[in-house]
């Protein structure tokens, strides 16, 4: 019976953190400020207690995980009129690097080393500082960086080239199941998707691991090949 109540209490915990999390918003799966974070972490611990407890007392953990969200909601909303309680809880953007100065006093308030911001660095591509004009700690830990102008990538308007405006494709084969609102948004059926995918000698849509369509209904097809690909040259 305790196993069953766990499985239970489990089960509900996973469909109020969903709950939870929807009303929240969807920066808690992305980038998560210091106090989402907490309040992550938080919640999640919450969650657990509530699905172990042998008890059966799971209302109070419950209310506790509503409240945290609650707060969180309140304090979104708050934020949002008050840049200055914004910039307390979120925190403000440091600069570590600017044209040719590294900012000593910056990178320890930061709390990170000059190794780590290196490192960070050649994460974005930047394995020389003199490449880089400014670097800049986002609020949310990660590191944004300007390229001096000599440095950056050519863009279609330096060159004076018009280009059209690239859509989003759409998915009208996944895991070799037809998506029928997707096929329907690109204003084409079944029939022309079979004639399609017999241009690439698919004879059946189960073969098809991933098509897509895009505004041009120009289709990209990937098959399913079940044998694996080892690649040790980064080992």
């Amino acid at each position: 019976m305790e196993v069953i109540s766990i499985i239970i209490t489990s089960l509900g915990a996973l469909i109020t953190l969903f709950l939870l999390t929807k009303l929240m918003g969807y920066r808690e799966m992305s980038q998560l400020s210091m106090f989402d974070y907490i309040n992550s972490i938080t919640i999640g611990s919450i969650a657990a207690e509530m699905a172990t407890s042998l008890e059966n007392d799971f209302v109070k953990p419950l209310t506790a995980m509503v409240v945290f969200a609650l707060f969180d909601v309140f304090l979104s909303i708050i934020k949002n009129k008050s840049i200055k309680l914004r910039r307390f809880v979120e925190g403000k953007p440091v600069i570590l690097y600017f044209n040719g100065t590294l900012y000593k006093s910056n990178l320890k308030k930061a709390k990170i080393a000059i190794g780590e911001f290196l490192e960070q660095c050649r994460v974005n591509g930047y394995f020389d500082l003199s490449t880089i004009y400014a670097a800049v700690l986002e609020a949310n830990g990660k590191l944004s960086i300007l390229p001096k102008e000599s440095e950056r990538p050519v863009a279609p308007k330096d060159l004076q080239l018009s280009l059209n405006q690239a859509s989003l494709n759409a998915n009208v084969i996944i895991d070799g199941h037809v998506m029928p609102e997707n096929l329907r948004h690109t204003g084409k059926n079944e029939k022309w998707l079979m004639s399609q995918l017999s241009a690439y000698g698919i004879s059946q849509i189960s073969e098809v691991l991933l098509a897509t369509c895009d505004a041009d209904n120009k289709i990209s097809v990937y098959k399913k090949v079940d044998k694996e690909m080892k690649v040790d040259l980064f080992l």
